[in-house]
């Protein structure tokens, strides 16, 4: 066994469950409880995690709470850093504000409109349930205000995406599934070769590479594949396509967002956001509309001009193709909430 694939990696909490967790925390102390040490969620996949309490504070009317962020083995900016969320009573239903060091978003394009802090949707909803939770347990209605701070989030938004992505003032509060999972190039990268050989052991003639899993259970269904059949690529498209040169199937199938394909579109293989960008001036070019040349996102690219999807379904079909020509290629463009925009190759 190779030694990164032997190597296990601590697992980390995203900044959305440590909001959450804060949440919760500061909540039990609002609606009249005592204030606990340590308090469990529930994440999207089931999982219940504790967090242990890091700040607490409260005044007349209001409570907060603080989580220090544990990223695990990932190289996360965020490892570290204190998530504070304070509660206090709203008019009705749970708003959501930006506390210090997190960011507003001026820019369209991101799955959070202009003008709202930058606390994605999955974090958003884990937080509503955690006020749910509480308001049940406790008799209160579940009508808040929850503002996220991270002390020190400013500076440490200079190290992401945000700035150029038109996040001001801090950090974003992210996650899907609550868990960050350790980034291991090697590792990871190994995991994929090591799904290609079970594959193509199993007699297996078409593979399918996800950017992630919601492309893969749209992929999955599209095509009735089992799992072993399933490569989880990540950003890894080179990591698929080099070693499928050297021990190729009859198809595979590419499938992952409208940013990650355009990338893949325009010759990237290595699909991250801190090792490749979308090319928009190229965009333009290749579209005919000058307008995607000032986009932000490809997402905010696609709405301006819907035909761009077709467009990138076929260019990395192409650009895939030509650099496997024992296999038969196919891409799979999705949105962010499944529906697939454009497919090439079938």
């Amino acid at each position: 066994m190779d030694q990164v694939a032997a190597t296990t990696l601590r697992k980390g909490w995203t900044t959305g469950a440590c909001a959450t967790a804060a949440t919760k925390a500061a909540l039990l102390r609002l609606w009249g409880g005592e204030w606990v040490n340590e308090v469990e969620i529930t994440l999207p996949k089931g999982e219940r995690p504790l967090f242990a309490l890091a700040h607490r504070a409260e005044g007349e009317g209001w409570a907060e709470a603080g989580i220090i962020k544990d990223a695990g083995d990932d190289p996360d900016v965020t490892h570290g850093a204190l998530i504070v969320v304070r509660v206090e009573a709203s008019e009705g239903g749970v708003i959501f504000k930006a506390g210090g060091g997190v960011g507003t978003v001026t820019k369209p394009g991101l799955p959070v409109a202009v003008g709202e802090p930058a606390i994605n949707p999955v974090p958003r909803a884990m937080m509503d349930e955690a006020v749910a939770e509480v308001a049940a347990a406790t008799g209160h209605a579940p009508n808040v205000i929850l503002t996220v701070s991270v002390p020190g989030g400013e500076a440490l938004a200079v190290k992401t995406w945000n700035p150029r992505l038109g996040i001001v003032g801090g950090l974003s509060i992210l996650g899907t599934t609550g868990i960050v999972r350790p980034f291991s190039c090697a590792a990871w990268i190994a995991s994929i070769h090591r799904g290609i050989d079970v594959a193509r052991a199993e007699g297996l003639t078409h593979v399918a590479g996800s950017t992630g899993a919601t492309s893969e259970k749209i992929v999955k269904e599209l095509y009735n594949l089992p799992d072993s059949a399933l490569l989880d690529m990540g950003d890894f498209l080179g990591g698929v396509v080099k070693y499928l040169a050297k021990h190729p199937v009859q198809r595979l199938t590419i499938a992952g967002g409208i940013g990650k394909m355009t990338k893949a579109a325009q010759g990237a293989v290595d699909l991250h956001s801190g090792r490749s960008q979308v090319d928009f001036a190229a965009l333009a070019d290749r579209m005919g509309d000058a307008r995607l040349a000032g986009a932000n996102t490809a997402l905010e690219a696609y709405a301006m001009c819907p035909a761009m999807a077709e467009a990138v379904a076929s260019d990395a079909q192409s650009r895939i193709a030509a650099l496997l020509p024992q296999t038969t290629v196919d891409i799979v463009v999705i949105d962010r909430a499944g529906s697939v925009l454009a497919r090439a190759g079938r």
